[in-house]
């Protein structure tokens, strides 16, 4: 939550991650964001909402909105109010997790012990390859 979003983005880009998942202090994830809405951070709202604020900003100067981000962080940047995280316990099925994905619409989900805390995460590449290895035919 505290993270720059400038941070958060590195992370994801350099990772080749689907998307974030931010945790608070405990290590609870607090939101499941897909690559789309962490994207939804780094560009200003004006811009969002009026696509003619977008046209009148040539190629060389496109990418000045991320310098523009300056030291706002994560939290700051999250509406309100925050959607509930995508979560499995770690004894979830593949089935449970595949429908869970598609229900959310979310390609990244968050793996959670018994007191909530983050174990680990599953990806939609992972969970399909997952799902095609352990299929009829495989």
């Amino acid at each position: 939550m505290d993270d720059p979003v400038t941070q958060a983005v590195r992370v994801m880009a350099l990772g080749r991650l689907p998307g974030l998942i931010v945790v608070d202090a405990r290590r609870r994830p607090r939101v499941v964001l897909p690559g789309t809405q962490v994207l939804r951070l780094t560009v200003p709202r004006a811009y969002q909402e009026d696509p003619a604020l977008t046209r009148i900003v040539d190629e060389a100067h496109a990418d000045i909105f991320w310098h523009e981000l300056g030291d706002l962080t994560v939290g700051d940047c999250l509406p309100t109010p925050v959607a509930r995280p995508v979560t499995v316990p770690a004894t979830a099925t593949l089935l449970q997790v595949a429908a869970l994905m598609a229900r959310q619409r979310s390609p990244l989900v968050a793996v959670v012990d018994e007191a909530g805390i983050l174990t680990g995460a599953i990806t939609l590449d992972r969970l399909l390859a997952s799902l095609t290895l352990a299929g009829p035919g495989a």
